[in-house]
C-alpha cells in the first residue's frame, strides 16, 4: 500500500474530501448522542409533582398554600407539619404531611402566619422539594390526634387509621433529604461513545484514520485498473 503522502494531487484532494466528510458524520452523530445523554440525565433528575410520584425514589415537589405549626418531631430532627396544596383551576385543596428541619422554619413562616390568620395578605405559595417517606403507625396516630387543630370545622372529616391513606396518603414529603442522582449506565455508555467519536475526529484530522487509508487504497487500486485498461486500448 502506498503512503498517502506519495499519492497524486487528485487522490490527495479526494482523500481530503473523505476526511472532511467523515469528520462531519462523526461530529453530527456525537452531537446527537450528547443531546440524548443530556436529555436522559435532565429527565431523571427533574422533580415531579407530588401526586405523580410512583415510589419513594421519586424526587418530588409541592406548592404550599397553607401550613400548620409543627405538631410532632421524629428522628430527633424532623419537624412534622400539615400542609395544604390548593388546585388553582378547581379550588379544591389537598392536605399532606411535610417534614422540615427547624432551621428552615423561616422559609415557611409567612405561609404559616397567613394560615392562622396572623396576617391578612396572602403570601405566594412556597415550593418545597423532597422524597416521599412511608408514614409510621405512631406518626399516623399523632396526625389523627392533631388533625382537628389545623383543619377548619367545615372541612373536617373523621380521620381514622382505616381511612388515613384515603385523605392524607400513606407517605409524607421529607424535605430534609438531599436529592440523590442515580447512576445510569445508559447515559454513561452514550458519553463513552461520544468520547470515542471525538477521538475519531482528531485521529482523522491528523491523517491517522485507518478507514480513510482503506478508502484511499481502494481508490488507488481503481485508478490503477483504469490506467491499465487505457494502456491496453492504446496498444
Amino acid at each position: 500500500m502506498k503512503n498517502s503522502k506519495k499519492t497524486s494531487k487528485k487522490n490527495k484532494s479526494f482523500r481530503f474530501l473523505i476526511k472532511m466528510s467523515l469528520c462531519l458524520i462523526y461530529f453530527v452523530v456525537a452531537c446527537i448522542l450528547a443531546y440524548c445523554a443530556f436529555h436522559l440525565y435532565t429527565e431523571e433528575i427533574k422533580p415531579i409533582k407530588w401526586e405523580n410520584a410512583s415510589n419513594t425514589r421519586d424526587y418530588t415537589y409541592i406548592d404550599i398554600d397553607k401550613m400548620s405549626e409543627k405538631f410532632a418531631t421524629i428522628d430527633g430532627r424532623k419537624d412534622i407539619h400539615f400542609i395544604i396544596d390548593e388546585e388553582k383551576k378547581t379550588g379544591l385543596w389537598h392536605i399532606y404531611l411535610l417534614a422540615i428541619e427547624e432551621k428552615d422554619y423561616k422559609k415557611y413562616k409567612k405561609v404559616i402566619d397567613y394560615s392562622y390568620g396572623r396576617v391578612k395578605e396572602r403570601p405566594k405559595a412556597v415550593r418545597v422539594y423532597g422524597y416521599p417517606v412511608a408514614i409510621s403507625t405512631d406518626l399516623k396516630q399523632l396526625t389523627i390526634k392533631n388533625y382537628k387543630n389545623f383543619v377548619s370545622f367545615e372541612n373536617e372529616v373523621e380521620l381514622t387509621l382505616e381511612n388515613f391513606n384515603e385523605y392524607l396518603t400513606n407517605t409524607y414529603l421529607d424535605s430534609t433529604k438531599e436529592q440523590v442522582h442515580n447512576f445510569n449506565w445508559f447515559v454513561v455508555i452514550l458519553m463513552v461513545l461520544d468520547l470515542v467519536l471525538f477521538v475519531l475526529i482528531i485521529v482523522t484530522i491528523l491523517d491517522k484514520d485507518k478507514l480513510v487509508d482503506e478508502v484511499d487504497r481502494l481508490v488507488e487500486l481503481e485508478e490503477k485498473k483504469r490506467n491499465q485498461t487505457k494502456k491496453k486500448k492504446t496498444k
